[in-house]
């Protein structure tokens, strides 16, 4: 039963993460929603070849959609050319209705964006792990650089006591 696990996703499904966008924005609510990739997507994505620094999603309330723009997955070399994908097409999102017409709202009344946070694969299936994300300044950026350094050498300080 354990190889199984294994073999739909535990050792090869890999975690995307897009780290930089937790240093751009102010992340507050999180969500989970699924994608509608192709065959060739999915097998460019459990070998990492993705990148979601580019990334934003746009949120429609009146035909409640989710679209991913700008998010760049290579194209699959085994695949043949009529089955090969489009490396920066749009991609739709799956979440409920209610959620998708609240995000609208959020964004517009926030004047935040939506960011790509995370990929990954939930019971062979891809997630996305969106963020409603509010942009930093330049000097809030200076201020969590200057946060995180103090961290590190109090952690430092910490260890070496030890």
């Amino acid at each position: 039963m354990s190889d199984r696990k294994s073999s739909q996703g535990g050792a090869r499904a890999p975690t995307i993460e897009n780290r930089q966008a937790r240093f751009d924005f102010q992340i507050g609510e999180t969500f989970e929603v699924g994608m509608v990739l192709t065959g060739s997507e999915v097998k460019s994505i459990r070998n990492g070849r993705i990148s979601l620094g580019e990334g934003f999603v746009m949120a429609r309330a009146t035909p409640a959609i989710l679209e991913l723009h700008a998010v760049h997955i290579d194209e699959y070399p085994q695949a043949s050319p009529q089955h090969q994908h489009e490396p920066r097409r749009v991609r739709r999102l799956l979440a409920h209705k209610k959620e998708i017409e609240r995000l609208a709202q959020v964004v517009k009344a926030k004047g935040a964006s939506l960011v790509p946070l995370k990929l990954y694969f939930l019971r062979g299936r891809a997630k996305l792990l969106i963020g409603v994300g509010i942009g930093r300044k330049k000097s809030d950026k200076r201020q969590a650089i200057r946060e995180r350094d103090d961290k590190r050498d109090a952690d430092r300080a910490v260890h070496r006591r030890k």
